[in-house]
Formats: structure tokens, C-alpha cells, sequence
């Protein structure tokens, strides 16, 4: 099973010139870029290790494509993402977001619904690899 999350989770994976193209209009719009990575893509873990700290002053694609290189080597078998954060309001906000690297094996998720109480229901679930 694929892990869809952020942008363009049920296309193909993104080559690394596709990749730069993104990255080349995130940084045309003067967002800040960060690279986070983990082992658990589960949908309510939303916060993923940093990669470095959030690159607030780059311009240049090529800067956000290397430490994603080195990333990538030193977790070649972890998830990947790229950010963008618009800081004009005076905080932070993700406008966008989309996964770079996923591992070779994906772990899957079953979920399982169970109805309660008149409209009510509770939900489990399990990864499994």
C-alpha cells in the first residue's frame, strides 16, 4: 500500500527534476523550505524529524537539492518531505507539502470501524509490513 499524504500523493513519484521544479517555485513565492523525515508515516504523526533547520534565506533550488542528497543518505530507507511555510503573517504556515523519498518496503495500515452508541463510532487500526 502507498502512503499518500500532502501534494501530489496519487501521482507518480516525483523525479529529482521534478523535484526542483517544485522547490524553484516554492522559493518564487518566497516561502521558507524544510526537509523532515520518519519512520512513521501514520496520518496523525504530523510531526516528523528535521532535517538541519528550515531554510528561510535560500534562493536557489540547488541548495534545497543538496541537503536533500545528504538526507536521503543518511536515511535512505526513511520518508522524505519537503515543506514550504509562508511567514508574511508573522507565523508560520505550511502551503505546501509532499513527500521526496519513501523505503523500499511500505508498511500498510488496516483500519477497522466499528459503530457505538446511536450515530457514534470508533475506530482501531494496525500497521502491518
Amino acid at each position: 500500500m502507498r502512503i499518500t499524504q500532502g501534494c501530489f500523493s496519487f501521482l507518480p513519484d516525483l523525479n529529482d527534476e521534478q523535484i526542483n521544479k517544485q522547490v524553484e517555485y516554492i522559493l518564487g513565492k518566497e516561502w521558507a523550505v524544510s526537509l523532515e523525515y520518519t519512520d512513521d508515516p501514520h496520518p496523525r504523526n504530523t510531526y516528523w524529524e528535521m532535517w538541519g533547520h528550515p531554510m528561510f534565506d535560500l534562493r536557489d533550488a540547488k541548495g534545497v537539492m543538496m541537503e536533500l542528497d545528504e538526507c536521503r543518505k543518511a536515511h535512505p530507507e526513511s520518508y522524505i518531505r519537503i515543506q514550504a511555510f509562508d511567514n508574511t503573517r508573522g507565523f508560520e504556515t505550511v502551503m505546501m507539502s509532499f513527500i521526496v523519498n519513501r523505503p523500499e518496503v511500505e508498511p500498510t495500515f488496516h483500519m477497522q470501524r466499528t459503530d457505538v452508541d446511536g450515530r457514534s463510532q470508533r475506530y482501531a487500526w494496525d500497521a502491518r509490513r
